[in-house]
């Protein structure tokens, strides 16, 4: 989660030197050549059924292709502290798309994670930067929103193939989805590119984004998914938000207005109250 806010927030830097799906289009490529080891079944590992192809794509095609379309879209029009606030709304979410397609029972204390997390997506939309200037457009904060969705159907997908898939396989199968999907528009792009514009340290960048973003991050989290109740992973999604809006002020000079302030700490009340157990809850898993 740490990583996935990183590269959240550095990707301002690459989309205003690379178009998007030009970006998108290179990162799951060299993600694909550092992860071709992992695509073969692992001994012992069952074939994949019908079920969990279906569920692969999905989990490409929401959490892979149309997340990071979302993402580098929405960064170039807002902010990376906006990108964070917006971001901690992933467990509140995730319990929406519980209650809707598992069934699960939103407790009052989710509820009122949630209430705190769209109360601080709308205060940081209409908040100013402490130069006066917007915080971010309406458009960039609505892709990053539907950001959000696509990261929480990520998580619940997740944790059903991870019974039946290796981490390894699942980040490296999701990763060639994406590489398909995308290549149509990334060709597009790199025809009228040049290539010869962009910066040595952008390319550095870039790696370190491809890797991170198809690769580092995904394994790390599906590997934690087989280890960790779902009821605990959530809180660790805290990292995401803190780190995005960290790299937004050390590293592209972003200052917080107190609007902004408060909408992170709305954010981040809303994302403990989604996601931390309570007593019945860490006695189950103690247990």
């Amino acid at each position: 989660m740490a990583l996935v806010g990183s590269y959240v927030g550095l990707s301002k830097l690459l989309v205003a030197v690379l178009p998007v799906f030009l970006l998108a289009w290179l990162r799951f490529g060299i993600a694909a050549v550092a992860m071709a080891h992992w695509v073969r079944r692992q001994p012992g590992e069952a074939p994949l059924s019908s079920h969990d192809r279906r569920l692969l794509f999905l989990e490409s095609f929401l959490g892979n292709f149309l997340f990071s379309i979302c993402v580098l879209f929405g960064v170039r029009l807002t902010t990376a502290l906006a990108a964070g606030v917006i971001m901690a709304a992933i467990p509140g979410v995730v319990a929406v798309l519980s209650w809707l397609f598992l069934k699960e029972r939103i407790t009052p204390r989710v509820a009122a994670g949630i209430a705190c997390a769209v109360l601080g997506i709308a205060l940081v939309s209409l908040s100013k930067s402490p130069d006066g200037a917007a915080a971010g457009s309406l458009l960039g904060n609505l892709l990053l929103c539907g950001a959000v969705v696509c990261e929480a159907s990520y998580v619940v997908i997740g944790k059903r193939l991870t019974g039946n898939v290796s981490a390894k396989r699942i980040s490296a199968l999701v990763n060639l989805w994406g590489l398909a999907l995308v290549t149509p528009l990334g060709l597009w792009q790199a025809l009228s590119f040049d290539f010869g514009s962009v910066a040595p340290s952008m390319w550095w960048l870039l790696l370190f984004y491809a890797l991170a973003a198809s690769m580092w991050t995904v394994w790390l989290w599906m590997t934690g998914l087989r280890q960790v109740p779902a009821s605990r992973a959530g809180v660790f999604t805290v990292m995401l938000p803190i780190s995005a809006a960290l790299v937004g002020i050390l590293f592209l000079g972003e200052r917080f207005s107190p609007a902004q302030a408060g909408a992170f700490a709305l954010a981040l009340l809303g994302l403990v109250l989604a996601t931390w157990p309570g007593r019945h809850q860490t006695a189950v898993t103690l247990n």
